[in-house]
Protein backbone atom coordinates (compact mmCIF):
# COMPACT_ATOMS: atom_id res chain seq x y z
CA UNK A 1 0.00 0.00 0.00
CA UNK A 2 1.59 3.52 -0.77
CA UNK A 3 1.43 5.58 1.61
CA UNK A 4 -0.18 9.23 0.62
CA UNK A 5 0.64 11.81 2.84
CA UNK A 6 1.40 15.82 3.14
CA UNK A 7 4.56 14.65 1.91
CA UNK A 8 3.37 14.14 -1.79
CA UNK A 9 0.67 17.14 -2.44
CA UNK A 10 0.22 15.82 -6.27
CA UNK A 11 -0.43 13.18 -8.58
CA UNK A 12 0.86 12.76 -12.28
CA UNK A 13 -1.08 10.56 -13.77
CA UNK A 14 -3.08 8.78 -16.97
CA UNK A 15 -6.72 10.01 -17.45
CA UNK A 16 -9.55 9.83 -19.97
CA UNK A 17 -10.93 13.17 -20.86
CA UNK A 18 -13.79 13.94 -22.88
CA UNK A 19 -12.15 17.73 -23.85
CA UNK A 20 -13.15 18.02 -28.18
CA UNK A 21 -16.82 18.74 -28.67
CA UNK A 22 -16.20 15.90 -31.08
CA UNK A 23 -16.37 11.76 -31.67
CA UNK A 24 -13.43 10.50 -28.96
CA UNK A 25 -11.86 10.32 -26.10
CA UNK A 26 -8.04 11.90 -25.17
CA UNK A 27 -5.72 10.22 -23.37
CA UNK A 28 -4.07 12.85 -21.52
CA UNK A 29 -1.33 12.91 -18.28
CA UNK A 30 -3.51 14.79 -15.59
CA UNK A 31 -1.82 16.23 -12.25
CA UNK A 32 -4.59 16.10 -9.43
CA UNK A 33 -3.93 17.11 -5.84
CA UNK A 34 -4.14 14.71 -2.48
CA UNK A 35 -5.87 17.37 -0.68
CA UNK A 36 -9.20 15.95 1.12
CA UNK A 37 -12.51 17.42 1.91
CA UNK A 38 -12.92 16.18 5.37
CA UNK A 39 -15.77 13.40 3.89
CA UNK A 40 -13.79 12.44 1.09
CA UNK A 41 -10.99 9.41 0.34
CA UNK A 42 -8.59 9.32 -2.62
CA UNK A 43 -8.78 5.75 -4.22
CA UNK A 44 -6.46 4.08 -6.24
CA UNK A 45 -8.34 2.42 -9.28
CA UNK A 46 -7.84 -1.42 -9.68
CA UNK A 47 -10.08 -1.69 -12.57
CA UNK A 48 -12.81 0.89 -14.40
CA UNK A 49 -15.37 -0.87 -16.95
CA UNK A 50 -17.17 1.06 -20.02
CA UNK A 51 -20.50 1.87 -19.91
CA UNK A 52 -23.31 2.65 -22.55
CA UNK A 53 -23.69 6.05 -21.16
CA UNK A 54 -19.66 6.11 -21.66
CA UNK A 55 -20.51 5.54 -25.38
CA UNK A 56 -22.88 8.79 -25.52
CA UNK A 57 -20.16 10.96 -24.41
CA UNK A 58 -17.54 9.25 -27.17
CA UNK A 59 -19.95 9.70 -29.56
CA UNK A 60 -20.80 13.41 -28.11
CA UNK A 61 -24.18 12.50 -29.31
CA UNK A 62 -27.21 15.21 -28.39
CA UNK A 63 -27.65 14.39 -25.11
CA UNK A 64 -24.25 14.29 -24.29
CA UNK A 65 -23.82 18.00 -26.24
CA UNK A 66 -26.30 19.17 -23.44
CA UNK A 67 -25.22 17.74 -20.31
CA UNK A 68 -21.16 17.92 -20.40
CA UNK A 69 -18.93 20.53 -19.22
CA UNK A 70 -15.97 20.15 -20.77
CA UNK A 71 -13.18 18.94 -20.45
CA UNK A 72 -14.33 16.29 -18.22
CA UNK A 73 -12.44 13.00 -16.55
CA UNK A 74 -14.75 10.34 -17.94
CA UNK A 75 -15.63 6.98 -16.37
CA UNK A 76 -18.35 5.81 -13.47
CA UNK A 77 -17.70 1.92 -13.23
CA UNK A 78 -15.10 0.96 -10.70
CA UNK A 79 -13.13 -0.82 -8.00
CA UNK A 80 -10.09 0.24 -6.75
CA UNK A 81 -8.12 0.69 -2.83
CA UNK A 82 -8.15 3.70 -0.92
CA UNK A 83 -4.97 5.44 -0.12
CA UNK A 84 -6.04 8.64 1.96
CA UNK A 85 -8.77 9.33 4.31
CA UNK A 86 -10.05 12.91 5.04
CA UNK A 87 -10.02 13.77 8.36
CA UNK A 88 -14.15 13.30 9.35
CA UNK A 89 -14.21 10.09 7.30
CA UNK A 90 -15.06 6.90 9.91
CA UNK A 91 -16.82 4.33 7.52
CA UNK A 92 -14.40 3.46 5.73
CA UNK A 93 -10.43 3.23 5.87
CA UNK A 94 -6.93 3.14 4.38
CA UNK A 95 -6.58 -0.39 2.86
CA UNK A 96 -10.14 -0.95 2.12
CA UNK A 97 -11.05 -2.56 -1.49
CA UNK A 98 -14.21 -0.47 -2.67
CA UNK A 99 -16.09 0.41 -5.22
CA UNK A 100 -18.84 3.38 -5.35
CA UNK A 101 -22.51 4.34 -5.57
CA UNK A 102 -22.21 7.26 -8.65
CA UNK A 103 -24.65 8.93 -7.66
CA UNK A 104 -23.73 11.47 -5.39
CA UNK A 105 -27.15 12.84 -3.59
CA UNK A 106 -27.88 15.64 -1.34
CA UNK A 107 -29.12 13.77 1.88
CA UNK A 108 -31.32 16.77 2.48
CA UNK A 109 -34.27 16.94 -0.08
CA UNK A 110 -37.67 15.12 0.55
CA UNK A 111 -36.58 11.39 -1.75
CA UNK A 112 -33.31 11.65 0.02
CA UNK A 113 -34.97 11.75 3.45
CA UNK A 114 -37.59 9.19 2.91
CA UNK A 115 -35.25 6.53 2.18
CA UNK A 116 -35.32 7.16 -1.59
CA UNK A 117 -31.90 8.90 -2.40
CA UNK A 118 -31.95 7.13 -6.22
CA UNK A 119 -34.26 9.48 -7.12
CA UNK A 120 -32.64 12.76 -4.86
CA UNK A 121 -33.40 15.74 -7.01
CA UNK A 122 -30.01 16.88 -6.45
CA UNK A 123 -27.83 13.93 -8.23
CA UNK A 124 -24.51 14.64 -9.58
CA UNK A 125 -22.76 11.33 -11.35
CA UNK A 126 -19.23 10.64 -11.26
CA UNK A 127 -18.05 10.84 -14.93
CA UNK A 128 -20.82 12.89 -16.09
CA UNK A 129 -20.86 16.01 -13.26
CA UNK A 130 -18.05 15.48 -11.84
CA UNK A 131 -14.41 13.94 -12.72
CA UNK A 132 -14.71 10.49 -13.17
CA UNK A 133 -12.89 6.87 -12.68
CA UNK A 134 -10.84 5.86 -16.43
CA UNK A 135 -7.97 7.07 -14.29
CA UNK A 136 -5.44 5.93 -11.92
CA UNK A 137 -6.79 8.08 -9.04
CA UNK A 138 -9.74 9.85 -8.04
CA UNK A 139 -11.86 11.46 -4.93
CA UNK A 140 -15.26 10.15 -3.58
CA UNK A 141 -17.68 11.04 -0.62
CA UNK A 142 -17.43 8.34 2.02
CA UNK A 143 -20.85 7.66 1.92
CA UNK A 144 -20.73 7.06 -1.92
CA UNK A 145 -17.95 4.05 -0.82
CA UNK A 146 -19.04 0.06 -1.00
CA UNK A 147 -16.33 -1.83 0.74
CA UNK A 148 -15.85 -5.19 -1.54
CA UNK A 149 -15.45 -8.80 -0.28
CA UNK A 150 -11.58 -9.65 -0.75
CA UNK A 151 -12.85 -13.37 -1.93
CA UNK A 152 -14.72 -11.77 -4.92
CA UNK A 153 -13.05 -12.11 -8.18
CA UNK A 154 -11.49 -8.89 -8.99
CA UNK A 155 -12.61 -8.99 -12.33
CA UNK A 156 -16.45 -8.46 -11.51
CA UNK A 157 -15.91 -5.67 -8.32
CA UNK A 158 -15.83 -2.62 -11.44
CA UNK A 159 -18.76 -3.56 -13.02
CA UNK A 160 -21.00 -3.78 -9.74
CA UNK A 161 -22.68 -0.25 -10.50
CA UNK A 162 -24.68 -1.41 -14.04
CA UNK A 163 -24.89 -4.92 -12.54
CA UNK A 164 -27.00 -3.26 -9.51
CA UNK A 165 -29.15 -1.52 -12.56
CA UNK A 166 -30.13 -5.40 -14.12
CA UNK A 167 -30.36 -6.00 -10.08
CA UNK A 168 -32.76 -3.31 -9.36
CA UNK A 169 -35.12 -3.54 -12.78
CA UNK A 170 -35.34 -7.64 -12.29
CA UNK A 171 -35.94 -8.06 -8.56
CA UNK A 172 -38.51 -5.30 -8.03
CA UNK A 173 -40.89 -7.96 -9.20
CA UNK A 174 -41.24 -11.84 -7.73
CA UNK A 175 -39.94 -13.48 -10.60
CA UNK A 176 -39.11 -17.02 -8.99
CA UNK A 177 -41.25 -19.50 -10.60
CA UNK A 178 -42.66 -16.63 -13.40
CA UNK A 179 -42.44 -16.42 -17.21
CA UNK A 180 -39.74 -13.41 -17.91
CA UNK A 181 -38.76 -11.43 -20.95
CA UNK A 182 -35.53 -9.53 -21.22
CA UNK A 183 -36.33 -6.97 -23.99
CA UNK A 184 -32.75 -6.13 -25.19
CA UNK A 185 -29.70 -7.99 -24.10
CA UNK A 186 -26.74 -5.44 -24.27
CA UNK A 187 -24.31 -5.65 -21.47
CA UNK A 188 -26.99 -4.83 -19.06
CA UNK A 189 -29.91 -7.03 -20.01
CA UNK A 190 -27.26 -9.76 -20.36
CA UNK A 191 -26.92 -9.30 -16.81
CA UNK A 192 -30.95 -8.87 -16.66
CA UNK A 193 -30.95 -12.55 -17.83
CA UNK A 194 -28.46 -13.91 -15.58
CA UNK A 195 -30.11 -12.54 -12.73
CA UNK A 196 -33.54 -13.68 -13.55
CA UNK A 197 -32.26 -17.01 -13.89
CA UNK A 198 -30.48 -16.94 -10.49
CA UNK A 199 -33.99 -15.31 -8.68
CA UNK A 200 -35.55 -18.88 -10.34
CA UNK A 201 -37.52 -17.35 -13.27
CA UNK A 202 -39.65 -20.50 -14.88
CA UNK A 203 -38.62 -19.63 -18.18
CA UNK A 204 -36.40 -16.59 -19.87
CA UNK A 205 -37.34 -14.88 -23.05
CA UNK A 206 -34.70 -12.89 -24.74
CA UNK A 207 -35.69 -10.48 -27.29
CA UNK A 208 -32.51 -8.91 -28.97
CA UNK A 209 -31.54 -7.96 -32.62
CA UNK A 210 -27.65 -8.62 -32.58
CA UNK A 211 -26.46 -12.07 -33.18
CA UNK A 212 -23.80 -11.64 -31.23
CA UNK A 213 -26.06 -10.61 -27.93
CA UNK A 214 -28.69 -13.57 -28.99
CA UNK A 215 -25.67 -15.91 -28.88
CA UNK A 216 -24.87 -14.55 -25.68
CA UNK A 217 -28.27 -14.61 -23.80
CA UNK A 218 -28.41 -18.43 -24.95
CA UNK A 219 -25.31 -18.95 -23.13
CA UNK A 220 -26.46 -17.47 -20.09
CA UNK A 221 -29.24 -19.45 -20.31
CA UNK A 222 -32.16 -18.23 -21.73
CA UNK A 223 -34.56 -20.40 -23.03
CA UNK A 224 -35.63 -18.91 -26.10
CA UNK A 225 -33.70 -16.32 -28.13
CA UNK A 226 -35.89 -13.93 -29.84
CA UNK A 227 -34.88 -12.12 -33.35
CA UNK A 228 -37.82 -9.41 -33.64
CA UNK A 229 -36.62 -8.62 -37.25
CA UNK A 230 -37.29 -12.31 -38.34
CA UNK A 231 -40.60 -12.98 -36.29
CA UNK A 232 -43.57 -11.66 -34.95
CA UNK A 233 -42.58 -11.21 -31.11
CA UNK A 234 -45.87 -10.80 -29.95
CA UNK A 235 -47.46 -14.19 -31.60
CA UNK A 236 -43.76 -16.05 -30.72
CA UNK A 237 -44.38 -15.06 -26.82
CA UNK A 238 -47.85 -15.55 -27.24
CA UNK A 239 -47.60 -19.19 -28.91
CA UNK A 240 -44.92 -20.17 -25.97
CA UNK A 241 -47.37 -19.12 -23.29
CA UNK A 242 -50.92 -20.71 -24.10
CA UNK A 243 -52.16 -17.31 -25.22
CA UNK A 244 -51.17 -15.64 -21.78
CA UNK A 245 -47.76 -13.60 -22.11
CA UNK A 246 -45.07 -13.40 -19.61
CA UNK A 247 -45.47 -11.90 -16.06
CA UNK A 248 -42.51 -9.87 -15.75
CA UNK A 249 -40.90 -7.91 -18.16
CA UNK A 250 -37.39 -6.25 -17.99
CA UNK A 251 -36.56 -3.52 -20.44
CA UNK A 252 -33.48 -2.31 -21.08
CA UNK A 253 -33.60 -1.89 -24.46
CA UNK A 254 -34.95 2.35 -25.08
CA UNK A 255 -36.41 0.52 -28.39
CA UNK A 256 -39.87 2.17 -29.28
CA UNK A 257 -41.47 -1.06 -31.20
CA UNK A 258 -39.89 -3.27 -28.41
CA UNK A 259 -41.62 -1.41 -26.27
CA UNK A 260 -44.75 -1.05 -27.57
CA UNK A 261 -44.65 -4.99 -28.24
CA UNK A 262 -43.75 -5.70 -24.47
CA UNK A 263 -47.49 -4.19 -23.32
CA UNK A 264 -49.00 -6.52 -25.90
CA UNK A 265 -47.24 -10.16 -24.48
CA UNK A 266 -47.33 -8.84 -21.11
CA UNK A 267 -49.72 -10.92 -18.54
CA UNK A 268 -52.40 -9.32 -17.17
CA UNK A 269 -51.65 -8.60 -13.68
CA UNK A 270 -48.42 -8.66 -14.81
CA UNK A 271 -45.29 -5.60 -14.63
CA UNK A 272 -42.78 -4.19 -16.82
CA UNK A 273 -39.92 -2.67 -15.32
CA UNK A 274 -38.43 0.17 -17.15
CA UNK A 275 -34.34 0.83 -17.58
CA UNK A 276 -34.13 1.79 -21.49
CA UNK A 277 -34.54 4.89 -22.29
CA UNK A 278 -36.49 5.66 -25.93
CA UNK A 279 -35.47 8.78 -27.55
CA UNK A 280 -39.26 8.88 -29.12
CA UNK A 281 -42.48 8.66 -27.69
CA UNK A 282 -44.44 5.66 -27.15
CA UNK A 283 -47.67 4.33 -28.26
CA UNK A 284 -50.05 2.20 -26.05
CA UNK A 285 -53.65 1.51 -25.14
CA UNK A 286 -53.63 2.27 -22.04
CA UNK A 287 -57.28 1.14 -21.56
CA UNK A 288 -56.62 -2.06 -23.19
CA UNK A 289 -53.12 -2.99 -22.03
CA UNK A 290 -52.65 -1.09 -18.73
CA UNK A 291 -55.72 -0.33 -16.88
CA UNK A 292 -57.72 -3.37 -18.16
CA UNK A 293 -54.94 -5.83 -17.64
CA UNK A 294 -54.48 -4.17 -13.96
CA UNK A 295 -50.70 -3.88 -15.18
CA UNK A 296 -47.60 -2.66 -13.17
CA UNK A 297 -45.06 -0.02 -14.55
CA UNK A 298 -41.80 0.86 -12.53
CA UNK A 299 -39.62 2.97 -13.76
CA UNK A 300 -36.03 2.24 -12.58
CA UNK A 301 -33.16 4.79 -11.95
CA UNK A 302 -29.96 3.42 -10.73
CA UNK A 303 -29.79 1.79 -7.60
CA UNK A 304 -31.59 2.12 -4.63
CA UNK A 305 -29.12 3.23 -2.16
CA UNK A 306 -27.39 0.93 -0.46
CA UNK A 307 -30.24 -1.80 -0.90
CA UNK A 308 -29.57 -3.01 -4.29
CA UNK A 309 -26.07 -3.10 -3.61
CA UNK A 310 -26.01 -5.44 -1.08
CA UNK A 311 -28.32 -8.20 -2.85
CA UNK A 312 -25.55 -7.35 -5.82
CA UNK A 313 -23.17 -8.27 -2.89
CA UNK A 314 -25.10 -11.20 -1.69
CA UNK A 315 -25.46 -12.69 -5.37
CA UNK A 316 -21.62 -12.71 -5.98
CA UNK A 317 -20.70 -13.84 -2.58
CA UNK A 318 -23.23 -16.90 -3.22
CA UNK A 319 -21.67 -17.46 -6.67
CA UNK A 320 -25.59 -17.74 -8.27
CA UNK A 321 -24.21 -15.46 -10.90
CA UNK A 322 -21.76 -16.04 -14.69
CA UNK A 323 -20.42 -12.75 -14.64
CA UNK A 324 -17.55 -14.46 -16.85
CA UNK A 325 -19.89 -14.72 -19.61
CA UNK A 326 -21.09 -11.54 -19.69
CA UNK A 327 -17.37 -9.90 -19.04
CA UNK A 328 -16.13 -10.14 -22.41
CA UNK A 329 -13.00 -7.88 -22.73
CA UNK A 330 -9.99 -6.78 -20.54
CA UNK A 331 -7.67 -4.19 -22.56
CA UNK A 332 -5.76 -1.30 -21.31
CA UNK A 333 -7.13 1.78 -19.75
CA UNK A 334 -5.16 3.58 -23.42
CA UNK A 335 -7.50 0.97 -25.32
CA UNK A 336 -10.69 3.43 -24.34
CA UNK A 337 -11.49 4.57 -27.70
CA UNK A 338 -11.02 0.85 -28.94
CA UNK A 339 -13.35 -0.51 -26.57
CA UNK A 340 -16.15 2.37 -27.82
CA UNK A 341 -15.97 1.30 -31.15
CA UNK A 342 -16.53 -2.93 -30.00
CA UNK A 343 -19.53 -1.51 -28.22
CA UNK A 344 -20.79 0.73 -30.91
CA UNK A 345 -20.43 -2.77 -33.43
CA UNK A 346 -22.59 -4.64 -30.31
CA UNK A 347 -19.69 -7.51 -30.52
CA UNK A 348 -18.47 -7.12 -26.92
CA UNK A 349 -20.41 -7.99 -23.66
CA UNK A 350 -18.95 -5.68 -20.74
CA UNK A 351 -15.39 -3.93 -21.23
CA UNK A 352 -13.13 -3.69 -18.30
CA UNK A 353 -10.50 -1.49 -18.48
CA UNK A 354 -7.45 -1.29 -16.44
CA UNK A 355 -4.95 1.63 -15.71
CA UNK A 356 -1.60 1.15 -16.96
CA UNK A 357 -0.34 1.23 -13.29
CA UNK A 358 -2.03 -1.79 -12.54
CA UNK A 359 -1.55 -3.84 -15.48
Amino acid sequence: MKDYTETRPTITMTAVVKDKPEQGFSIVQKTITTDLLPNQVLVHVAMASFCGTDLHMWKYDEWSRKRLHLPLTVGHEFSGRIVKVGKAVTKVAVGDLVSAETHIICGKCEFCLRGEGHICENTKIIGVDTDGCFASYLKMPEDNCFKNSEKTNPLFLSVQEPLGNAVHTMKHFPLLGRDVAIVGCGPIGLMGVDVARAEGAKRVFAIEVNEYRRNKAKDLGADLVIDPTKCDVVKTIKDATNGKGVDVVGEFSGSKPAIEAAFKYVKAGGGIAMLGLPNQPIEIDVSGDVVYKGLSIYGVTGRRIFETWHQVKDLLDHDKLHLDKVVTHVMPLSDVNKAAELMAAGLCGKIVLIPEDHA
